[in-house]
């Protein structure tokens, strides 16, 4: 892992587009969560841009001279600055859907558990922010190599995965939860990469899930369980891939890097290896607070 920038200096370059949530992040380290009516001081706190998708992004961008884009809805209230300031820090360009919208972003409110590294959150979502596909940019997969789509704008979503599948660009979904609208999109999706909580209608165990995402003839279905092993169905094969036992000092958004570090290596690496390497990536992430300090500190 330490000689991992130098490895990838020499490595191509890949354009990658995230599609989905665009939030701002306050995260804060504390003792614990605060009780009803509780008032506590946090021990750090730092403050980025966040949603599945941009921090898949710059996760993606971090691996190599990649070129990540987010596909989501910015806007120009103040707020957004800090968005801005965030991923542009991280050369994450941002493809707004809905620049001249003045409403406030989505705001998740974080707080880290110093000795376990659980989190709390407390977010709203893109339900009350969804796009029209009008607003898709015409050239937006020009030269793409790779989408990955987290179901937060699922017409758009919907929209760029035919325009993907007809281009023969690669699509992988975050599958954090279920979401409606997502049955649309599995059609075109190459890699369907789920946490435990990605339960379809009618779906109560892992096998139900397999079965479900296998019925939409999607090649590559993997399941994430923490620090568990994870379970995969490659073209009818399965197996588990370990992931690293560390001590956890924040597991937030370990889940979006480990889908940015999977798309970088989806392009040049097996489906099995992707899963072992991105979980390396996502597991480094986790011995930091907040979701950069990883990419800074180490």
């Amino acid at each position: 892992m330490d000689n991992l920038k130098s490895k990838i200096q020499n490595q191509k370059s890949d354009r990658g587009l995230f599609v989905g949530l665009i939030t701002l992040d306050l995260i804060y380290l504390a003792d614990s969560p605060p009780q009803n009516n509780q008032k506590i001081v946090a021990i750090d706190y730092t403050v980025a841009a966040g949603g599945p998708a941009t921090n898949a992004a710059v996760t993606f961008n971090y691996l190599g001279n990649n070129q990540a884009t987010v596909l989501g809805i910015v806007g120009s209230h103040p707020m957004t600055q800090l968005i801005r300031g965030d991923l542009a820090n991280y050369k994450v360009a941002i493809a707004d859907l809905e620049p001249t919208t003045d409403l406030a972003p989505p705001v998740s409110s974080i707080i880290v558990t110093q000795t376990t590294g659980e989190r709390a959150v407390v977010s709203i979502n893109a339900v009350k922010t969804q796009a029209s596909t009008a607003s898709i940019p015409p050239d937006i997969l020009q030269n793409v190599d790779i989408v990955l789509i987290d179901g937060h704008q699922m017409a758009i979503s919907y929209s760029i995965a035919q325009m993907a599948k007809a281009k023969n660009i690669p699509v992988v979904i975050d599958g954090g939860s279920w979401k409606p609208g997502f049955e649309q999109i599995l059609p075109f999706v190459d890699y369907a990469i789920c946490s435990a909580n990605f339960y379809p209608p009618n779906c109560q165990t892992g096998e139900d899930v397999f079965s479900y995402l296998s019925g939409f003839d999607i090649p590559h279905i993997a399941i994430t369980h923490g620090q568990k092993p994870i379970e995969y169905l490659s073209c009818t094969k399965t197996g588990i891939v370990d992931v690293p036992q560390i001590q956890a000092v924040d597991t937030l958004g370990a889940g979006d890097i480990f889908h940015g570090a999977f798309c970088h290596y989806i392009l040049r690496e097996s489906f099995i290896d992707a899963l072992a390497l991105a979980a390396n990536i996502a597991a480094d992430s986790c011995k930091f607070f907040g979701t950069r300090r990883w990419m800074n500190l180490r």
